[in-house]
């Protein structure tokens, strides 16, 4: 029997989510503010906070959760963050919907989705300096290690080992986009914002993933 974890679990999950982006405020912010408005963080909590308290004492599915985190996040933040990671959150839901179990096939069909829907409104890719640089290689990580048949642990773990080497490679590249980008080879040497927000988002699903796993 394959190892998945029931979807009912998408309000912890995502409130998960909601409580490491608060506690990383201040640090988002301060990468943040090497190379862009320093606000990074101050958006991104403003924005899960607000689905925070949506979610308070309700059980929803993931799907549902994450309907929840995307329009808080629409509606939440302002720039161009809250429409990219809107359009993330949704793809993601879209895959889960009317699931009531999720096992390692689901959950890279979530990813996938997530991804996709995310290019739908933007162009960036790897070596932009920017969150692609972490979301693509760990899906990607998980996709390969999925289709080799590794457990769904495994393949979480590889997922994110991925993220975090995604954000990491960030901080010798040149920023191609945003409003980064006009510093040019003054952008080298440091993180990009979101590139470790969303390095923190993905290791955190994968966790909260993996301690909801039943084979």
């Amino acid at each position: 029997m394959s190892e998945h974890f029931p979807s009912n679990t998408g309000s912890a999950i995502v409130t998960n989510l909601v409580s490491i982006i608060v506690a990383n405020r201040e640090y988002l912010s301060e990468v943040d503010g090497a190379i862009g408005d320093g606000d990074h963080g101050i958006n991104m909590a403003k924005g899960f906070s607000r689905c925070g308290k949506t979610l308070e004492g309700r059980e929803l599915s993931l799907a549902e959760a994450l309907d929840e985190l995307t329009l808080a996040l629409m509606e939440g933040i302002g720039g161009s963050m809250g429409p990219l990671y809107g359009s993330l959150f949704i793809g993601m839901a879209d895959e889960v919907r009317g699931r009531d179990s999720i096992d390692a096939t689901t959950f890279a069909k979530l990813l996938r989705g997530g991804l996709t829907s995310l290019q739908d409104i933007s162009d960036a890719g790897v070596g932009d300096k920017c969150l692609m640089d972490t979301l693509i290689p760990a899906v990607e990580a998980f996709e390969q290690a999925q289709a080799s048949g590794a457990s769904f642990r495994d393949a979480l773990r590889q997922m994110k080992s991925a993220a975090s080497q995604g954000r990491d490679s960030t901080r010798d590249l040149v920023a191609k986009i945003g409003r980064a980008s006009r510093l040019g080879e003054r952008s080298l040497g440091v993180l990009d914002a979101g590139a470790v927000s969303c390095c923190l988002i993905l290791t955190d699903l994968a966790e909260s993933v993996e301690a909801r796993l039943d084979a």
